[in-house]
């Protein structure tokens, strides 16, 4: 890679390289039997350069250094055809020379958990789930472990090192009976080591989610009508990620991803202005998290990884952008320009995206309700191109009357409008958890990134709910 940057192209005031190597391993378990074991390796370069105030691209496989002058040499070329077209200038504050070293927080080496370990952990988790062979009519579990390396070299000086381990791990088990099927499910999603294959837990989540899928053939319908609404942790994540993350991410903002994933709501006026949601709202980018899916040392265009206030006592502060975004914008950013693989040119993504805790407990969250309900992990959802209007559905739902939790409820929905919905928050845990899914989809060519989200159990007054018959 050195070698490589030696000699720039004609026309070029600056380039980089980003190596990336990951090694990925698949398993799956259904009803007891192994679905099947798989692994893949993939291994390039994207190699970046500078001309005339326009930054380009060229990805390859061929690593080598004549294979890395090759691709500066594409990009320079194809970088110098399109600077006359370019929207701004940019130049090299736009990429921060810096140094350093990232590694994923571990107790164990992904290394040391080979097929046969991670198969028990999942034929095990498989037969705790089992306890109505009848009803039970699907048992699955499945574990995906990541180790990715990663260097990036400028001719300016930077040279970034960065190393993460990625564990997706879940569970999910179906009843059904008659015209009625009802799924639970539990995920583990992080930078974890093999300390992740918890036997222990896998058992515990088994049962308790097989269990409530039983639970749910017999419950009734969720009601309709406006009520207050509890939601926990694990569903409060996909609502951080589809009504502010995305939203806030400047390049949607700025109308690059209007032909594909959709521009926001947010305007460049509102930072700063607009009330997001109550004061009870704290939200904050902290890529620094102790093992959240997303958590980096420094984005693809080496600018340093902080944690920042996105949102402040319910007003909106700070926006998911790129250095680049914020020279085009003039609007506060974060670093959060990052790629998906060596072949991809980065873009601005959300990271970990966390909502801060309050100072109630969920049985004081739960006494301030007359009559709502509680719903948990995220079944189904929906949300408009601007990140305005939702709808959401969930697979576990409870009452909430004066003050205490009474009946199951299935098929519980509710659905809002982005800024109203946060202006009803009402109550905010003291207990957070985070999630993860490295499913996040954006960009073309289509960029899937992995993001993570932490929340604690949050209340919201006079939410629209309703049931599957709706």
């Amino acid at each position: 890679m050195v070698a490589a940057l030696d000699t720039l192209p004609p026309g070029c005031s600056w380039a980089a390289v980003r190596h990336v190597r990951e090694q990925a391993a698949y398993h799956g378990v259904r009803n007891d039997q192994p679905l099947g074991n798989g692994s893949a390796h993939d291994e390039g370069a994207m190699c970046e350069v500078m001309v005339d105030g326009q930054i380009g691209y060229a990805g390859t496989a061929d690593t080598s250094t004549e294979g890395l002058r090759a691709a500066l040499a594409r990009a320079a070329a194809t970088t110098r055809a399109a600077a006359a077209q370019r929207l701004h200038a940019f130049d090299q504050a736009q990429r921060p020379p810096v140094q350093g070293r990232f590694a994923s927080a571990h107790r164990e080496p992904l290394a040391g958990a080979d097929t046969a370990r991670v198969l028990a952990y999942l034929l095990a988790a498989s037969a705790a789930m089992r306890s109505d062979d009848a009803r039970l009519v699907t048992r699955n579990a499945h574990a995906s472990l990541v180790q990715t390396q990663q260097r990036y070299l400028s001719t300016n000086g930077a040279d970034l090192d960065q190393r993460w381990q990625f564990v997706d791990i879940g569970l999910q088990a179906t009843a059904a009976e008659g015209m009625q099927s009802q799924t639970r499910s539990w995920s583990r999603t992080g930078q974890w080591g093999a300390e992740a294959l918890d036997l222990a837990q896998a058992g515990s989540e088994g049962r308790r989610i097989a269990h409530e899928a039983l639970v749910l053939l017999q419950a009734p319908d969720c009601p309709t009508g406006r009520m207050d609404l509890l939601l926990m942790p694990d569903q409060m994540m996909l609502q951080i990620h589809e009504s502010i993350g995305h939203p806030l991410e400047l390049d949607r903002i700025l109308g690059d991803e209007r032909n594909y994933a959709g521009w926001s709501f947010v305007q460049p006026g509102d930072f700063g202005v607009l009330r997001y949601g109550s004061p009870l709202m704290n939200v904050c980018f902290d890529p620094g998290r102790d093992h959240a899916l997303a958590s980096y040392g420094w984005d693809d265009a080496g600018n340093p990884a902080r944690r920042e206030r996105l949102i402040e006592h319910g007003i909106l502060r700070r926006g998911l952008g790129s250095l680049e975004s914020q020279a085009r914008s003039g609007l506060p950013g974060v670093a959060n320009f990052r790629a998906s693989s060596w072949n991809r040119a980065p873009i601005d993504r959300m990271a970990n995206i966390d909502l801060e805790p309050g100072d109630a407990t969920l049985d004081e969250l739960i006494a301030q309700v007359d009559d709502g309900i509680l719903m948990a992990t995220n079944r189904s959802w929906s949300i408009d191109d601007y990140r305005n209007k939702f709808q959401f559905g969930c697979e576990w739902g409870q009452r909430i009357e004066r003050g205490r939790l009474t009946g199951v409820v299935r098929n519980p929905n509710y659905r809002g409008v982005t800024v109203d919905f946060w202006n009803r928050l009402a109550g905010v845990g003291r207990d957070d958890a985070a999630y993860g899914t490295p499913y996040c989809g954006k960009g073309e060519p289509n960029q899937i990134i992995r993001v993570g989200h932490a929340a604690p159990p949050c209340l919201f007054r006079g939410v629209e709910v309703f049931g599957g018959g709706a």
